[in-house]
């Protein structure tokens, strides 16, 4: 953990995972980082000016460092006129569906970002969904940011290690939200947390981070003792007062066990976990008939949002990792990162 924290200057190997979706705000990154930690801005589904606002948000919140997310654009898979219509008549509020961002948007959105992380001067920057291109890395490095790599393999490690990576977050599948996988795998690529970093740590020479399930001092002492440098949590801090999470969201966190959590493509397209609701359950047989992403996370957004606003946790997604049944309790982040450090 002593390389890490040094090369990042923070006093605790401890990562607030960077949530997209609008539960993490400034004021949950700040304090984070605050308290010895490195928060993390959450820039998907983002609007860059948006993310240059709450950048700027974040500076003046505190002088130390945290990082922010992006994700890297993926190309779209086509799609079949029979699932489209299959959506279409089912989805509640559809109609109130943003149009679908073409993949050169999805580029130009992502550029814009890199260019403002430049001229932020951001302490780091983490990548999820595939690894940046050889010129994005130069840009960013000759700014002096840090970057972070994510991977679900060790195929994926040594991809992001060989290409310029500081550092990696390894995560198991026991992580809520979505996967970060973006190599081909023979298998599903749903390799436990703990397997991940043995496998990883033997191959790898940079900073490994370990995510998925880490709720708590104790399953962090277990990941940092099979070699991994720090940890990265996000279900706890998403049960914190700093977090915008819907109250019916925090309270499924508190109410739901790690066994009551599934992974599912219904909501975006994209394998993700979270607390298994009546939707997820009564759409299930429907897998197989999900639209890629981003297209089936824009058509269930208006469903989602507004279950949301009815507190209504049967229609929302509720990311979650399967750490989610140790946490009893919303605290504040100055709580959570005394229980975490705490001797």
């Amino acid at each position: 953990m002593g390389e890490f924290t040094a090369l990042l200057q923070i006093e605790h190997g401890i990562i607030q995972a960077p949530m997209a979706g609008g539960a993490v705000t400034p004021q949950l990154v700040a304090a984070v980082s605050q308290y010895g930690g490195l928060g993390s801005l959450a820039s998907g589904y983002v609007q860059p000016e948006k993310m240059r606002q709450q950048i700027r948000q974040v500076k003046q919140l505190t002088s130390r460092p945290f990082q922010v997310n992006v994700f890297v654009p993926e190309p779209i898979s086509e799609t079949k006129t029979e699932d489209v219509s299959f959506w279409t008549d089912r989805l509640p509020v559809i109609q109130e569906a943003q149009m679908i961002p073409r993949e050169e948007e999805l580029w130009k959105d992502y550029e814009q970002k890199i260019n403002i992380l430049q001229e932020e001067e951001v302490p780091a920057v983490s990548f999820t969904f595939a690894c940046p291109n050889e010129q994005t890395i130069h840009h960013l490095k000759q700014k002096g940011i840090f970057l972070i790599g994510t991977a679900t393999t060790k195929k994926e490690a040594l991809l992001l290690e060989e290409k310029g990576m500081d550092a990696i977050v390894l995560q198991g599948s026991e992580a809520g939200g979505h996967r970060g996988t973006f190599l081909p795998s023979k298998g599903d690529a749903l390799q436990g947390l703990f397997c991940l970093i043995s496998d990883v740590k033997s191959v790898c020479h940079i900073p490994l981070i370990a995510a998925g399930g880490i709720t708590d001092r104790t399953t962090m002492k277990a990941a940092l003792a099979l070699g991994a440098d720090a940890v990265q949590i996000g279900t706890r801090f998403l049960a914190s007062q700093e977090s915008a999470a819907a109250d019916v969201y925090k309270k499924a966190l508190l109410q739901a066990e790690g066994s009551e959590t599934a992974m599912t493509r219904l909501f975006s397209g994209k394998k993700a976990r979270g607390i298994v609701n009546q939707w997820m359950e009564e759409e299930r047989r429907n897998e197989d008939r999900v639209l890629p992403y981003p297209i089936q996370h824009v058509w269930t957004t208006p469903m989602r949002k507004a279950a949301a606003a009815a507190g209504n946790r049967e229609q929302m997604a509720l990311w979650a990792g399967q750490g989610v049944g140790r946490i009893h309790s919303i605290l504040t982040v100055e709580e959570i990162m005394h229980e975490l450090t705490q001797i």
